[in-house]
């Protein structure tokens, strides 16, 4: 049995607080803090880990963009998950990486018709709120994976792995490939982008090192999750700064883009490029030596992690609050950590050496 430990420290909350990728205090929900209207559906009712599993239930999926390959991935891993625990799953949300009103719009849909549960991606920390509090207080329960809202907004957070984890790992990876020294830039999606902010903050953390005193970040530019915006952002980042060493992106779209721009220009094998991408996405990118190295964790696990957080919650086993622990099926027993976070794991770093073991 696995067992994952998601505790956080104040410190670490502090610094993404604002991000809303992690909590805004560090202690539990009191039974006053229940009688609060903003704080009652995170963490109202008590968990009953020995109920049994509700079979019939229904989970809405609504990732931030319903054609991008990343979530494609990922909502089939909670569909799949669905089906095996007897329950129902359905899949709404807008085209584009940047419609916050059409992600509100799809919420209410699904809080009309009366889902069980919801696993949303939010393109933004606040935006949704209102909507999501009402699906609440209808009954729904919430659960955000890939990107949060702000806490008091559902009842638990699936993350792909710690902010912190991801944040400097993808600093690390990159300033090994330059040599600790140069220019560098970050390649993000929208500028709202909870999860994406809250890698870049700790990407500048992790950048005050003094290992990394020769290593200077130049700009962050967006692409939207959007291919060809990606596309022209890398082209206008190696044009603006000539003697660029490296690039972030810590989204699977832009770094995808990134790497068609670079392996097909002068700058390939000179300018380093990491991030998170998807191995089928990066397979050939890696294999003709435009990129040495990039993470991710497996996007089909999160949907699965979600769809059975749901499921847990919407069947009483847990409520969001800090140490209930549940069984996710195969996946093994989860413990929910602070401001109802639940961390999937540490991410993988895939290379020429691995690339050709993984399909996703």
């Amino acid at each position: 049995m696995r067992k994952q430990s998601l505790s956080r420290t104040c410190a670490a909350l502090a610094a993404v607080t604002s991000l809303a990728l992690a909590a805004t205090a560090c202690g539990g929900t009191t039974k006053e803090d229940v009688k609060n209207e903003d704080a009652s559906a995170a963490t109202a009712g008590k968990a009953d880990p020995n109920a049994p599993t509700k079979k019939g239930l229904t989970v809405g999926f609504l990732p931030k963009q319903v054609n991008n390959p990343y979530f494609t991935v990922a909502d089939k891993g909670g569909e799949k998950a669905l089906k095996e625990l007897g329950s129902n799953y359905k899949e709404v949300g807008p085209s584009s990486g940047t419609d916050t009103a059409g992600q509100v719009s799809y919420v209410n849909t699904l809080t009309q018709q009366q889902v069980d549960a919801m696993a949303v991606s939010a393109q933004d920390p606040g935006a949704l709120c209102t909507a999501l509090k009402q699906a609440m207080k209808n009954g729904i329960k919430v659960v955000t994976y890939d990107s949060d809202t702000n806490p008091e907004c559902r009842n638990a957070f699936v993350s792909q792995a710690s902010a912190d984890d991801l944040g400097r790992t993808q600093v690390q990876l990159l300033a090994e490939q330059i040599g600790n020294k140069g220019e560098i830039a970050i390649l993000s999606a929208a500028q709202t982008a909870t999860n994406q902010n809250a890698w870049i903050e700790i990407m500048k953390d992790e950048l005050k090192d003094p290992k990394y005193k020769d290593i200077k970040l130049v700009k962050v530019a967006y692409g939207d999750d959007d291919a060809q915006k990606s596309f022209q952002q890398t082209q206008g980042l190696l044009q603006e700064y000539p003697d660029l060493k490296g690039i972030i992106s810590p989204t699977t779209v832009g770094i995808k883009a990134a790497a068609q721009y670079l392996s097909g220009s002068k700058y390939k094998g000179k300018v380093k490029l990491t991030g998170l991408g998807t191995p089928n996405d990066m397979r050939n990118y890696v294999k003709n030596g435009t990129v040495e190295a990039f993470e991710l964790w497996d996007p089909a696990k999160l949907g699965e992690l979600a769809a059975r957080t749901a499921v847990a919650l919407a069947s009483g086993q847990i409520t969001g609050k800090e140490g209930e622990t549940f069984r996710a099926g195969a996946m093994g027993e989860y413990t929910i950590g602070e401001d109802g976070v639940i961390d999937l794991g540490k991410p993988t770093v895939f290379n020429a050496e691995n690339i050709d073991r993984y399909d996703f």
